[in-house]
């Protein structure tokens, strides 16, 4: 016997002890059900309780927005003017080679007003976002999240994949791995890049970021674009009919299909799925992105940049159309939140993006019904600090990466609206009640999806992996509803 076919035997012999009756159970359930909906009935068999949420919509602001600037209300600081954060409240942090060579830390307060808001009594910034204001006691306010990761791209895998090492399945893709699939003609798991209105400092967003890691491959985010076809080649080539493509489709995959059974690698039948899905969507996609049976009270909900292809407020109305169409996850990535100069400039801009999109989303998913079991997330993957980098005025100033404390919040879903949850010393520099690791954020989401975080693995190498890792991490019931 070659090495391979060896290899080939050992393996396949594993993956059939390994999976057991369940895989048999699942085989049957497929030929009954149909695929999507053996896929949405075996991931819920995996599920330790029941879920509060059945689908995600996660709006990552990359960059790191500013929770002082926001959310995260310091009052005191404004006595703090230009004079030089205290060493006890650094406490020796270790800084970014942006600011660490700097003669002096002086404090920035927030030059923009806030006021409370809703029953909760939330303090945001009234200036800028006007609009999520009127939705403070449906949002689950998270002020005490931290990370070990001080720079974007380790800190933005951390967010997205529990590590900050590259290469591991991000949260979308448990979230498909575990829930399975509602619709056979759209991808489980869609990325959505929206562009800002102001580009002046942007950060790099790879494809890694949505990749299955060691799950398999058909867990993946599919990205649609923003310009031109929404994915590439969605159209058939002139002169090509769709019978044609289905032809070939069909032989393409009778090859992959030989060629498994002479390797046996699960990833040859992720290709042959790939392909089928990939000419369902040639009629699913178009319908899909085709805004024109949206009723004009839409435009008047989420503003007359939904129209614009591409924009935050486009891609947030277009999350709303995938959950609606059993998409469990959607990931929307906004960029220009590296707040290291001109806050002045930058953050009202930014605020406009967001703000009547992120009310939008809620009250149109409240609508049709469908608020309770969405769940929404909004954040980025570090805060900022409090000292000024670069030039300081009172009108005008820059703050640098801060992983020690930042806002995010959830709504929806399961999650606790009106919970104002953690609280940061008056410099927003270090937490000083509820302390919220970036791994207990992962393991509460998990949660109200139905799973375990300790219980939702994958072998490989030897090891169950999860999406919390080995360190320690918990749900924390307080921000569940």
């Amino acid at each position: 016997m070659s090495l391979l076919h060896e290899w080939n035997s050992l393996e396949t012999r594993r993956r059939f002890l390994g999976r057991g009756s369940n895989a048999l159970g699942a085989a049957a359930l497929s030929s009954l059900l149909g695929s999507g909906l053996a896929n949405a009935a075996t991931g819920s068999a995996l599920t330790t309780h029941a879920p509060k949420a059945k689908r995600v919509i996660y709006l990552h602001m990359v960059g790191g927005p500013s929770q002082m600037d926001l959310f995260d209300y310091k009052p005191v600081m404004k006595d703090w003017y230009d004079k030089d954060l205290p060493e006890s409240i650094r406490k020796g942090q270790r800084l970014t080679t942006m600011t660490s060579g700097q003669a002096r830390f002086p404090i920035a307060p927030s030059k923009y007003e806030f006021a409370q808001q809703g029953k909760c009594g939330m303090w945001m910034n009234s200036d800028l976002l006007p609009y999520l204001a009127r939705n403070a006691d449906d949002i689950c306010w998270m002020r005490s999240l931290h990370t070990e990761a001080i720079n974007h791209e380790p800190a933005i895998c951390a967010m997205q994949t529990g590590n900050q090492i590259t290469g591991r399945p991000c949260l979308g893709a448990w979230a498909s791995y575990g829930l399975g699939s509602e619709n056979d003609n759209l991808p489980n798991f869609v990325v959505l890049i929206a562009t800002p209105t102001n580009r002046e400092q942007e950060q790099a967003i790879s494809s890694r970021l949505w990749s299955s890691g060691y799950l398999p491959g058909e867990h993946a985010g599919v990205s649609f674009r923003s310009k031109g076809d929404p994915i590439l080649f969605i159209n058939n080539p002139a002169g090509v009919p769709s019978e044609i493509r289905q032809q070939t489709i069909q032989n393409i995959n009778a090859l992959n299909e030989l060629n498994y059974k002479a390797v046996g690698d699960p990833e040859i039948h992720t290709r042959i799925k790939q392909y089928e899905m990939a000419f369902r969507m040639q009629s699913s996609v178009p319908e899909l992105t085709d805004l024109g049976n949206e009723p004009e009270s839409t435009f008047a909900l989420y503003g007359e940049e939904a129209r614009k292809r591409g924009s935050f407020a486009n891609s947030v109305l277009m999350a709303r159309r995938l959950a609606e169409r059993g998409v469990r996850f959607t990931q929307i990535y906004l960029n220009n939140w590296d707040h290291h100069a001109n806050v002045g400039t930058r953050m009202p801009s930014q605020c406009k993006d967001v703000d009547q999109a992120c009310h939008a989303l809620i009250e149109d998913l409240k609508q049709r019904g469908m608020f309770d079991d969405t769940l929404i997330i909004w954040g980025g993957e570090f805060g900022r600090t409090i000292y000024s980098q670069g030039g300081l005025t009172r009108e005008n100033y820059g703050r640098d990466h801060h992983p020690r404390c930042f806002t995010m919040w959830m709504a929806g879903g399961g999650a606790r609206g009106g919970q104002i949850y953690g609280e940061t010393d008056e410099f927003s520099y270090n937490i000083v009640k509820d302390p919220l690791h970036i791994g207990d954020f992962h393991a509460t989401v998990l949660h109200l999806l139905g799973y375990s975080h300790e219980r939702l693995t994958f072998k490989f190498q030897g090891l169950d992996q999860r999406l919390t890792g080995v360190l320690p991490a918990k749900v924390v019931h307080d921000l569940i509803a």
